[in-house]
């Protein structure tokens, strides 16, 4: 049986560049719970540094409730929790936002696709609302493609 962890760099690299290309987010990476934790990212932001310690605590289903008082350390840049719906049927997102950047804070969304989880940040003043509508209007098209490639084989 293929898994989705089987799914070649390259795919998920072309999933990274669609969201992209949509002109509100800055930087982007796919994750997963298991090695290899980071599957792809974009190369000229900061998330393909994302640690494997950083992603188990974003990706823990238990102790979810100290992420709010604790935040969140992403590719070492703190983040503030704000709404935490990543392990909710149906919705299986996750927003943050940086916090103690001089140039100001960006919103974050966590989407989980599947077995994977799309980490994207928002470009300078995007709202959190407006960047999680998109992440979750573009999972659509990242199904797809995975649902493409596993036809496939």
């Amino acid at each position: 049986m293929q898994c989705i962890g089987d799914i070649s760099e390259e795919v998920w690299q072309d999933c990274i560049t669609l969201f992209l290309q949509t002109g509100m987010c800055c930087d982007a990476a796919i994750i997963t719970n298991s090695p290899p934790w980071l599957l792809a990212s974009y190369p000229e932001g900061n998330l393909f540094q994302l640690t494997q310690e950083e992603i188990q605590i974003l990706l823990a289903r238990e102790g979810r409730e100290k992420l709010f008082h604790q935040g969140i350390t992403l590719a070492g840049t703190k983040c503030l929790l704000i709404r935490d719906n990543l392990y909710t049927e149906g919705n299986n997102t996750m927003d943050l936002r940086t916090k103690g950047q001089s140039q100001g804070s960006q919103a974050v969304t966590v989407v989980q696709i599947e077995s994977v989880y799309l980490v994207v940040m928002g470009q300078k003043g995007t709202e959190g609302g407006p960047l999680n509508l998109k992440v979750f209007e573009m999972t659509g098209y990242i199904k797809e493609a995975i649902h493409q490639h596993m036809a496939h084989f």
